[in-house]
């Protein structure tokens, strides 16, 4: 029988990583932020203004902090509705964490921009977008190195709080705060993050593949800071999910004393083959950026939801 993640933990062969080591240190994932090679990708051509697609509406709750999952916290939160759509009935969600890196309508993603011109292309079905941003201590929510440590314990770690968090705190608060339902299938709903939000994405459809079946990790964290390098190996060893990854990473991605980034998500990639996922890797020059995930941004939305478009169509 195939080791649940908590039993594989527990025989001790994840040892912390030191903060230097060899001469390197972890801060080198800088290197990596800003990377020249970032400057061969845009946003997708989905993510510009056109006079001719309405907008959707942008909604924002400051330092919430009703959490029981995380309750020493607070946290910024934003929504996405679409222009129009059917209050009657349930839309289709897509999460996202590290939220603020992807709704600015400026910056590489431009989420809404997207989503809008999708719906008014017909595309995609009706889709609600939350962003949710990592905690930050409720005593102290300016002190950065705390922040940077609870951004670890929730994305990092490979246990189902964040999944409780998302899928029993987040999802009523915001569907209640606007009015709208989202659907309880799991086929329409995804989870995204970068870094370590994207092994975070990961970690919450593997968990419950019952509430999230689609997933979009742009330079997932596969590595060891709370374990996530064993995913490979559980990928390979536990009966298969029903659930469809879009992995994003690149050549000049992260290398740090808890791993090589572009070389663990290529191990995750061959995991998902040898397991017979239904998965796309794309492995561009980039760094550790969103600049890449944004220039594929529309189609690896496409690309995840495909099947279900297509079974509308043929209604």
């Amino acid at each position: 029988m195939p080791m649940d993640v908590q039993t594989h933990l527990a025989l001790g062969l994840d040892q912390p990583v030191p903060f230097e080591a060899n001469g390197k240190t972890n801060a080198t994932i800088l290197q990596a932020i800003g990377h020249a090679s970032d400057n061969a990708y845009h946003p997708c051509p989905e993510a510009y203004p056109d006079a001719q697609v309405a907008e959707g509406t942008l909604n924002r709750w400051v330092d919430w902090n009703r959490s029981d999952c995380y309750p020493d916290t607070v946290r910024n939160l934003y929504s996405y509705l679409p222009a129009a759509y059917d209050a009657d009935k349930p839309l289709n969600v897509i999460v996202f964490n590290d939220g603020v890196g992807y709704i600015s309508r400026q910056g590489d993603v431009r989420v809404s921009r997207v989503l809008d011109t999708l719906h008014a292309k017909n595309q995609i079905a009706q889709t609600m977008a939350v962003f949710v941003n990592p905690g930050r201590l409720r005593t102290n929510p300016d002190d950065e190195e705390a922040g940077r440590v609870q951004r670890r314990m929730e994305y990092d770690a490979l246990t189902p709080v964040y999944g409780n968090f998302i899928i029993h705190e987040i999802l009523p608060f915001v569907c209640g705060e606007l009015g709208v339902q989202v659907t309880s299938d799991p086929e329409g709903r995804s989870i995204c993050g970068i870094s370590s939000g994207g092994i975070c994405a990961f970690t919450v459809a593997w968990q419950f593949p019952d509430s999230f079946r689609r997933v979009l990790s742009h330079c997932g964290s596969f590595t060891n800071i709370l374990g996530g390098h064993n995913y490979p190996y559980l990928i390979r060893t536990t009966p298969k999910k029903p659930i469809r990854v879009y992995l994003q990473s690149g050549e000049n991605d992260a290398q740090t004393l808890s791993g090589d980034w572009p070389l663990a998500n290529q191990q995750v990639a061959s995991a998902f083959r040898y397991a017979g996922y239904d998965h796309r890797f794309e492995l561009g020059v980039g760094g550790h950026t969103l600049r890449h995930g944004g220039a594929v941004f529309a189609d690896s939305v496409r690309w995840l939801w495909r099947d279900q478009k297509a079974s509308e169509e043929g209604d």
